[in-house]
């Protein structure tokens, strides 16, 4: 215990060193993360991974061995500051970041070996998460985001009946025109539902095929929540009060929606985590 202990503080003396080195690539993430709804979700990855990690430290048993060969991973970041040196600068913090994140895994492997490695091995490559895609990466996924809301917003409507057209990002509804913007697309909270997904999938299922299902289904559900927000909304301006389109749900409803996405997938992973029990049972009883 004491030898784990020590050999725990050592890689955290590593990580606190390195932080110190790279305090400006960390600095401007945490800055993006503040400022950008892009990137809301990375406040999020360092508390999430460090408080699983140190849940799976504390219950798990492993043997501790330090694994010398993973000190040639450590020479890995030091290729990607020079790579980053030479790719355009949007790139550049993205490849910092994971060079920092590629150490800090390297240093674990280091000092507590590779039985540690397997036994917290989400958590650490989790923190991958901290690095921030370029702004055409995301702009991509925005407009993938936009695109799907349409095809949701259109289905539902025509799900109730409720006469619908559109020409590029316009949906028309009887009495309203709505225009799907970028906003729309609701990136922060598809992007924190994708982050509580991975946890969740991870804690509570053992088969890696069922955890890339509710992964899948959450992607599924960023699109859906968003033609759902639209719907929603666009049936109370038309039916109710045209005060909707420029309210408290029209701007703050985000939460709501989100709230009911975590909801469906929550009910998708315990219905996969149910039949997993009874897999096991019968393979016990077997």
């Amino acid at each position: 215990m004491t030898n784990r202990i020590s050999l725990g503080v050592q890689f955290a003396a590593l990580c606190a060193l390195s932080a110190v080195l790279a305090w400006r690539p960390l600095l401007a993430t945490f800055s993006l993360a503040s400022s950008e709804d892009e990137y809301t979700h990375i406040l999020l990855i360092l508390p999430v991974s460090l408080a699983l990690g140190y849940r799976l430290w504390r219950e798990r048993e492993f043997e501790i061995q330090r694994w010398m060969p993973a000190a040639g991973f450590c020479l890995v970041p030091i290729l990607l500051w020079w790579v980053a040196g030479r790719v355009q600068s949007d790139f550049e913090l993205w490849y910092e970041m994971a060079a920092l994140v590629v150490f800090w895994i390297a240093c674990f492997a280091f000092c507590l070996g590779w039985q540690a490695f397997r036994a917290l091995w989400f958590p650490l490559l989790f923190l991958i998460c901290l690095a921030p895609l370029p702004r055409e990466k995301v702009d991509r996924i925005v407009f993938h985001l936009q695109q799907g809301t349409i095809v949701a917003a259109e289905f539902l409507f025509r799900l109730f009946r409720e006469p619908v057209s559109h020409y590029g990002t316009m949906i028309t509804i009887p009495g309203l025109d709505i225009d799907v913007t970028p906003d729309c697309s609701s990136i922060r909270s598809s992007s924190i539902l994708m982050v509580v997904t991975l946890v969740l999938a991870y804690t509570l299922l053992r088969s890696a095929r069922r955890r890339i299902l509710a992964v899948l289904f959450a992607l599924t559900l960023s699109v859906a929540k968003n033609g759902l927000r639209i719907f929603v909304i666009a049936m109370l301006a038309t039916r109710v009060d045209q005060g909707y389109l420029t309210g408290r749900l029209h701007r703050q409803g985000g939460v709501l929606f989100l709230a009911i996405a975590i909801g469906v997938e929550l009910l998708l992973i315990w219905w996969l985590r149910r039949r997993e029990n009874r897999e096991g049972l019968r393979a016990a009883a077997g």
